[in-house]
């Protein structure tokens, strides 16, 4: 009941300021503010203030938020490890092994690297680096 009394009084006061503002020719902004003080008042009228104000008082409806925030942290901490685990991405590529270009021919994406020797400095062999290029297609 104290509630309903507030925003009604808030949407009277509300009103009044919008005639006020509309006696002094801003009549755009008096429609706006008497748009934002109708609001209370139809909040009140849909019984959407009661329904909050017993939430609001309610142990049931407190531990079912709780419900919901361990749901919540459950998920975020579910999709961290999968995050740190890279689990997705280890499935999908079991699942198909041209992702990256999946209408490539399956020449194009074996990539054969020519076998390292001790002969070439390891700056000078830039075979492994051009392979992966032609695989990204560049």
């Amino acid at each position: 009941m104290l509630a309903e009394t507030i925003c009604s009084a808030v949407s009277a006061a509300g009103l009044g300021i919008a005639a006020i503002t509309a006696y002094r020719k801003r009549f755009l902004s008096a429609a706006r503010i008497a748009a934002y003080s109708l609001v209370p008042i139809g909040l009140v009228m849909t019984g959407a203030v009661e329904w909050l104000a017993d939430t609001a008082f309610s142990p049931v409806a407190w531990a079912g938020f709780g419900v919901l925030g361990a749901a919540w942290l459950l998920f975020l901490s579910t999709r961290a490890v999968e995050r740190r685990r890279g689990g997705r991405r280890k499935v999908a590529d079991a699942a198909s092994p041209g992702a990256v270009a999946p209408a490539a021919s399956s020449s194009s994406r074996a990539v054969t690297a020519k076998p390292r020797t001790g002969s070439t400095p390891a700056g000078e062999d830039f075979s492994d680096i051009e392979a992966i290029l032609k695989k990204h297609g560049i």
